[in-house]
């Protein structure tokens, strides 16, 4: 009921006499509950329930449904029961004793899931009024309770006693507010604290109206959570975005997002003259029930996305208007020689490279992967070089290598007067210096939680502010990050937001140490000595096969960057027409194969083993200066040794200190 104040949800117990007098003469006919006695949302509902005709004599629910109907109910609930599951876990645990049940129902009153106390009086009672899963509370059926009553008005409601217009319910008290779907407001359902009427207290209905805001919440952070998977999982479905329009629909059938303006794209698709606002599809339960679609969309166009058996929405892919007759655009020189610094033979790096190619041409953010010195810059600015943004400006920022104060201006910038130092007239940030071309954010496992939720408001609305700005600045970039840590780990642990890993890892790149692609480094190692040899002015030398074969053999902890750094320092110290073997340095060996296999490593623990390898050369193979340096246990380092294959002869390192 709109417009009713706090304190007319609330009932009065003191008073029930005087409102089972009122209810007699309103199914009497008599007019007396105008008086103010009873209060205009009980007596609204007595009319809407006279007007329904339900029997004031119902003493109880009618019989639930059971078994398969019931299942299946609970099915096509299924995104309301999980959302509400730990709030009713909490009901379980805390409500023993009290005197009352929480109970979660539909937007059509049928009870999905009921906890709270197992006394045996209340527990009779609850079976005897149906008030069970499958059985349906609603207005219509059972007249004014705080369920359907809560549902029909959309507001919450105490009934106590008296006040509920079947005789058979008397007894009983409850409370009740409605569950309303976090994206668009519609009630989906309701949660309700009953009990005998002895158990009332004016808590219960705050308690009510506190459970329904935490499963708004997780139903938020579930949709959110969806539609990050979705845009991860559709993302191959779409061809290239020039020629086609494509937008993206909810698991309710609800648009959220299109590469271009909505009315734009329904004016070029057909729909009727005035028609602003793609129309909702439905669920996938309505889809698959025969909910038709406007005539003016093709069912060839929707492409419904499933993961895992969850179906995460629908993706709308139709071609623009004369699209046919536009000749494809030819790629020019510069996208060509995009990615032409990254040097591979690896199949795993082809597929890599094509995989970057193919995600260069759209908007959407990027991943870069891998353990640190494989190269994730150079891949950023291939991917930047092979995008329509080429001609713009490619800004880096190392979040690790700047503190929290400073990267908060280094990002967004600040006006003038925002702190002491400032410069006079402020300073655009690295966010705003990027507008039109690519952000590179190196390190972005560093970006200080605090700061999180700006960066994500920056990719999500195009919108920054200065630090000490109120006003919000239009910006349009591409992101592509780059981190060596495991980011779902990061999230689990609390240090990096949920949200915004899923908006960052919708196209993720993982690079391969290069340890495992060993068949690249011949024509790794020609094109650094390439390099060095025209910046240094040095005479081209070549190297010696056995050279290559231990090259090969090496583990690579420090990866490219360690190979290009050794490839200069053998051309600048070494004399000869050739590289031999005796001008490597000892610690470049060649790994020998063990009896097992090294096991597949997350992020965390590829980094681990970089760290270990080089502290390890670091202390001159002593391993007591090694478990020193790094905090550890000796019996630690050599147990990690073994796990990560670092030496192929542990009893060689040295142990003294």
């Amino acid at each position: 009921m709109l417009g009713q104040t706090p304190e007319d949800a609330f009932a009065n117990p003191g008073i029930e006499h005087d409102v089972l007098t009122s209810w007699e003469r309103f199914l009497s006919g008599s007019d007396s509950t105008r008086q103010q006695v009873v209060r205009s949302a009980i007596t609204d509902s007595w009319q809407r329930c006279q007007q329904s005709a339900v029997d004031y004599r119902r003493g109880q629910a009618p019989m639930p449904i059971r078994d398969d109907r019931l299942q299946r109910l609970l099915d096509k609930r299924s995104r309301l029961v999980l959302a509400g599951a730990s709030t009713m876990a909490l009901a379980r645990d805390y409500m023993l004793e009290t005197g009352t049940v929480m109970v979660l129902t539909d937007v059509d009153g049928v009870v999905l899931r009921l906890e709270g106390d197992t006394k045996l009086a209340l527990r009779d009672a609850v079976e005897k009024t149906h008030l069970l899963p499958g059985s349906n509370w609603s207005e219509t059926t059972c007249g004014t309770n705080a369920i359907g009553t809560a549902l029909e008005t959309g507001q919450p409601i105490q009934v106590h006693a008296t006040e509920h217009f079947c005789s058979g319910i008397h007894r009983w008290t409850c409370s009740a507010s409605v569950i309303r779907d976090p994206i668009d407001g519609a009630v989906i359902g309701a949660i309700d604290i009953s009990g005998l009427s002895s158990s009332y207290g004016r808590p219960a209905l705050a308690l009510a109206i506190s459970a329904a805001a935490r499963i708004e919440a997780q139903l938020l952070q579930m949709e959110l959570d969806a539609r990050y998977r979705l845009l991860d999982q559709c993302f191959w479905m779409l061809p290239p975005l020039n020629r086609h329009h494509a937008v993206l629909f909810d698991s309710a059938g609800r648009p959220f997002k299109a590469n271009g303006d909505m009315s734009q794209i329904m004016h070029d698709l057909g729909a009727p003259r005035g028609q602003f606002d793609v129309p909702q599809l439905g669920s996938h339960d309505d889809q698959r029930d025969g909910a038709s679609c406007p005539p003016w969309i093709k069912k060839e166009w929707l492409r419904p996305v499933v993961h895992h058996g969850e179906h995460l929405g629908t993706v709308m892919v139709a071609p623009k208007r004369a699209a046919s007759d536009k000749a494809l655009p030819v790629p020019d020189r510069h996208e060509a020689r995009a990615f032409s610094n990254v040097i591979y033979s690896d199949p795993k790096m082809q597929a890599l490279v094509v995989k970057s190619r193919r995600v260069a041409a759209t908007s959407a953010p990027v991943l870069l992967l891998g353990e640190t010195g494989v190269g994730k810059e150079v891949f950023a600015q291939g991917i930047h070089a092979a995008s329509p943004r080429r001609d713009s400006p490619f800004v880096v920022v190392n979040c690790g290598c700047v503190s929290r104060d400073l990267l908060a201006s280094e990002l967004f910038g600040y006006i003038d007067g925002a702190f002491t130092g400032a410069r006079r007239g402020g300073m655009a940030g690295k966010i705003e210096a990027a507008s039109g071309g690519t952000l590179f954010l190196d390190e972005i496992g560093e970006l200080p939680l605090d700061l999180q939720p700006m960066f994500l408001r920056a990719l999500e609305s195009g919108e920054i502010s200065r630090v000490g700005e109120a006003v919000a600045r239009k910006v349009d970039f591409r992101l592509v990050a780059a981190t060596n840590r495991d980011l779902r780990v990061e999230v689990d642990e609390g240090r990096f937001r949920k949200d915004l890993y899923y908006r960052l890892a919708v196209v993720p790149v993982v690079i391969p140490p290069l340890r495992e692609r060993s068949s690249d480094i011949r024509r790794l190692v020609e094109h650094f000595a390439a390099q060095a040899t025209a910046r240094y002015g040095l005479a081209p030398r070549r190297f010696a096969p056995e050279v290559l074969a231990r090259l090969q053999g090496y583990d690579w902890p420090g990866n490219v960057r360690e190979l290009r750094n050794l490839v200069e320092s053998l051309l600048l110290t070494s004399v000869g027409v050739a590289i031999e073997a005796t001008d490597l340095l000892d610690t470049i060996r060649p790994h020998e194969p063990l009896c097992e296999h090294i096991p597949h490593l997350s992020l965390a623990e590829s980094a681990e083993r970089d760290l270990i390898s080089r502290t390890l050369r670091s202390c001159n193979e002593n391993v007591a200066a090694t478990a020193s340096a790094l905090g550890l246990a000796k019996s630690t380092v050599y147990a990690k040794l073994r796990r990560y294959h670092l030496r192929s002869d542990l009893g060689s390192a040295k142990s003294s200190g």
